[in-house]
């Protein structure tokens, strides 16, 4: 049964986390870090505060100029404000690490459960594409969920030329390092040769993989030849085995993901939209967190 009250609760403190200015206490000792030896111009805003406003902006959905604006209302308690340029180029230039409060102990255990989804690049609307046939394609987010505390705990970002299948590895060696995999939960889409072998050389992880229906026993790598035959003799068998039904947790984390930050970016060169959603993906490991 849920504990509604401190579900509730929860959610009120995801509001504290954007709007949090805990920065302000380090706000000088963090410059004098970042500008020791620097050569030019020396910082005027620490990265805690630029990563805090690229929190809120990509959360509320803001412009630049609406996050200045936002900003400004604070001004008495902020050492300096800056503009919206000044926001655009530092947030666009953060070192954006999505899993930082996922705790790096080597024992943990990991049960990965792998898939894409597609983000839209700009938000015109049905009606603009369907009357106009205008289509600028969309970018694909590739991640690997922990089964267990539903973190994201690797993403790669691609546009929508890419197979899904290619980028398994990435996602298994990026997870690797928060934890021992001890299993791949993946769909049809991430059905090949190099998957299975991959995993069987360079990790201990069980791949359980759904294997196409036209697959046959004729392959030269045996783990996936393995899973074949598993899954010929009794499909339902082998998805009780590996826990299979366990892969929706990935398609949970999409749902909860679109329905906090909505399912298109707000900026237009690419760099940038990688920015912002490594901001997201970042952010939405911090509410999971709590």
């Amino acid at each position: 049964m849920e504990n509604w009250s401190q579900y509730n609760e929860k959610l009120v403190r995801r509001g504290e986390i954007i709007m949090s200015f805990d920065v302000i206490n380090n706000w000088h000792k963090e410059l004098e870090v970042m500008n020791h030896n620097k050569r030019g111009r020396k910082f005027d805003y620490p990265d805690s505060f630029m990563k805090l406003l690229g929190y809120a902006r990509v959360y509320f959905g803001l412009p630049f100029r609406q996050t200045e604006g936002m900003i400004r209302a604070y001004s008495r308690r902020i050492p300096a404000v800056p503009d919206f340029t000044s926001i655009h180029k530092r947030v666009n230039k953060l070192d954006i690490k999505i899993n930082d409060s996922i705790n790096n102990y080597s024992e943990n255990e990991i049960v990965l459960a792998i898939d894409s989804t597609g983000i839209k690049v700009a938000n015109r609307g049905e009606w603009m594409r369907q009357k106009w046939h205008m289509r600028r394609g969309f970018l694909k987010i590739h991640v690997g969920a922990d089964v267990k505390t539903k973190k994201i705990v690797s993403l790669h970002i691609t546009d929508d030329s890419f197979h899904d299948a290619a980028h398994l590895p990435e996602l298994v060696a990026q997870a690797s390092q928060k934890g021992n995999i001890v299993k791949v939960l993946a769909d049809g889409a991430y059905d090949s040769e190099n998957n299975f072998s991959y995993l069987y050389h360079n990790t201990n992880a069980l791949p359980a993989i759904k294997v196409r229906k036209t697959s046959s026993i004729k392959t030269k790598c045996h783990p996936r030849k393995k899973s074949v035959l598993a899954q010929m003799y009794n499909l339902d068998l082998w998805k009780l085995s590996v826990s299979y039904g366990d892969r929706w947790i990935v398609e949970s984390v999409f749902s909860a993901f679109k329905r906090f930050f909505g399912e298109h970016v707000m900026a237009h060169k690419y760099s940038n939209m990688v920015k912002e959603l490594e901001l997201k993906v970042s952010l939405y490991n911090l509410f999971v967190s709590i």
